[in-house]
């Protein structure tokens, strides 16, 4: 019995994205994902918002979105709002329970200015280490992104140290995007292809036409489900609790998430809450 994950309405592949530190180059960046219609996982610093009105810059002219901003710009369907620690400190160099109150500070002062859950998290200059991990599991946090690029779709095994396809500056992001959207996908789970970045980084770099061409040619295909990082997290969590019957005839899904997999090479829809007969 050959099983696979396929994502919401049998789609065989996911775009997600994770931009960091919560700055003015955002908003042009965020009207760029309205466009293309592209998702995407902000991870902000709560402690270190910008004045509203004249800015004090950062670096190269960059700027702290205000907390007024901050909260216009990312309350929309198309942008998670994540953690990334309260002052943006490198985590595994301070005693445990500062980085317990970074990450808890930054996660309670988000939640109570966009009034969600917030469970994601990506690690501030990509630098962590076990005791950090069980910090954020403590703190609620699901799932955490690193600064490691893998150059793959696959999808991730440990949710706290998770990597990503690749950086938007790699060199090698014109061919994984080719690869991504024209391979075959055969006897594996559903590609996921993870990008992330700053968006300073595009006004320092002048190159915003990167990005640009990389929606124009990800942008508007059937087989893509674009999506948050949280909702890649909670659909692949739901997908890896199915539950099959010991003859394989039958398979149910405990979760409150529809569910899409490949069985025996036929898509398979899982209603939530529900039990199919194969």
């Amino acid at each position: 019995m050959l099983v696979r994950l396929l994502y919401p309405k049998g789609k065989e592949k996911a775009l997600t994205l994770s931009y960091d530190d919560g700055v003015d180059t955002d908003i042009a960046f965020v009207e760029l994902i309205k466009k293309y219609g592209i998702k995407c996982t902000f991870n902000i610093n709560a402690g270190m918002f910008g004045p509203d009105g004249d800015k004090i810059p950062v670096a190269k002219e960059h700027f702290r979105l205000s907390e007024n901003e901050v909260k216009e710009l990312y309350d929309n369907p198309l942008c998670e709002v994540a953690t990334h620690g309260f002052t943006h400190p490198h985590l595994d160099s301070q005693p445990t329970v500062q980085s317990m109150i970074e990450i808890t500070k930054d996660r309670q002062y988000l939640e109570n200015l966009f009034k969600r859950i917030i469970r994601g998290h990506a690690y501030p200059y990509g630098s962590y280490n076990d005791e950090v991990v069980d910090v954020l599991k403590k703190a609620g946090i699901v799932y955490a992104r690193t600064t490691k690029s893998h150059h793959t779709f696959t999808l991730p095994t440990d949710w706290l140290c998770m990597g990503s396809t690749c950086h938007h500056k790699d060199s090698r992001l014109p061919e994984l995007t080719d690869k991504f959207i024209n391979g075959k996908i055969n006897n594996s789970d559903g590609w996921l292809f993870y990008l992330w970045g700053h968006t300073y980084e595009f006004r320092n770099d002048d190159n915003w036409n990167v990005i640009e061409q990389f929606f124009e040619k990800v942008a508007n295909n059937n087989n893509i489900w674009y999506a948050t990082n949280i909702e890649v997290y909670e659909y692949v969590e739901a997908y890896r609790s199915l539950v099959f019957s010991a003859n394989g005839k039958m398979v149910y899904n405990p979760t409150a998430i529809d569910v899409w997999a490949k069985i025996n090479n036929a898509p398979v829809h899982i209603p939530a809450g529900k039990a199919i007969n194969l």
